[in-house]
């Protein structure tokens, strides 16, 4: 049997639970030995669920570096901090030699994702941003859908994602520009975005943008249009004052149809001679720590390296001047 790799885990709040009800169920691969938590409450949480799974809770600490002093450098870390911090803790424990899987966005502009790049160089370490879309196998299959041809050439992409984000997220972090980078868009529409990009393959041209507030902080409701280099139009919908979470993205071509959600949770296909879409089986998905540690093994290629929060960083900055100047923007190449 393959020996476990271990795991620190850097933030555990509500995300983080999410992933370790899947997470600590890996226990043939995967050995979670640290967390790091400031928050009392979040800790007791955290204890409760491991208690709920009947799996002994591993120690917790303040930081990182004493995570480190004290039991040493775990294989791997999963960080799951509020936005601001994900470059400082990333780059701490690519130092202390751990590969890192990073929950998305990676981070909050163009200038943290070029040092971020620079430091993973510099320390020689794995990095993968944790979007479902890049990493989830109905993602992987319907590029190879589009590259193959079987939607002949494509014409256009749309999508929308909504949320009652607005109110579930008032008075935390997430509502702090300074900590989050953004709201609604920056935040679960940056999978969208991810998605799409992917999907269309081909350096972003031009995006004119409008953007609401809604009375937040932060922005709630963003509508995007954009072409790519190659022509394909797209179309972005988020809206973050709306209700349950949902979300859809199109691919139209001359010869077929694709449609997908956001985090790659579904795909189905028509072709020009058929009226309904149909189902497309892809592999089963656990998630994105599974994808990782494969990635990780050398079984796949890494399909979301930090250059695509480069890429992700730098449309977001194109959104925000089209938003504020009223005009559509046009870009210097985006492609990783």
């Amino acid at each position: 049997m393959a020996s476990k790799t271990s795991m620190i885990m850097v933030g555990v709040g509500g995300m983080a639970r999410h992933h370790l009800r899947t997470i600590l169920k890996m226990r043939r691969n995967t050995s979670v030995v640290g967390y790091v938590e400031v928050s009392e409450n979040q800790r007791q949480l955290t204890m409760d669920l491991h208690q709920e799974l009947q799996i002994p809770c591993p120690p917790f600490y303040e930081n990182i570096k004493k995570l480190v002093k004290t039991q040493g450098a775990a294989d791997t870390a999963f960080i799951i901090t509020p936005h601001k911090f994900h470059l400082e803790n990333t780059i701490d424990c690519m130092k202390a030699g751990m590969d890192v899987l990073l929950e998305k966005p990676m981070v909050l502009n163009e200038n943290e994702a070029k040092r971020l790049i620079r430091s993973r160089d510099k320390e020689g370490r794995l990095l993968v941003v944790a979007f479902p879309g890049s990493l989830s196998p109905a993602v992987k299959k319907a590029k190879a859908m589009i590259a193959s041809g079987k939607l002949g050439t494509i014409r256009s992409i749309s999508a929308f994602a909504h949320q009652q984000w607005q109110i579930a997220t008032k008075g935390a972090w997430r509502q702090i520009p300074d900590i989050s980078g953004g709201g609604f868009l920056f935040d679960t529409g940056s999978h969208m975005i991810n998605t799409v990009v992917d999907l269309g393959g081909d350096d972003v041209g031009e995006v004119c943008a409008i953007m609401d507030n809604c009375g937040s902080p932060v922005e709630i409701r963003s509508t995007i249009s954009g072409r790519f280099r190659s022509g394909v139009q797209f179309s972005l919908a988020a809206a973050g004052d709306s209700m349950q979470c949902c979300s859809s993205i199109t691919v139209i071509g001359d010869k077929g149809i694709l449609e997908t959600g956001i985090w790659g949770e579904r795909l189905l296909y028509r072709n020009h001679k058929t009226s309904e879409m149909k189902a497309i089986k892809t592999p089963a998905y656990k998630g994105v720590w599974e994808q990782f540690l494969k990635v990780r093994a050398g079984k796949m290629e890494n399909p979301c390296p930090a250059e695509v929060g480069l890429r992700f960083a730098r449309l977001m900055d194109l959104i925000r001047k089209s938003n504020e100047s009223g005009k559509t923007i046009r870009s210097r190449a985006l492609r990783i």
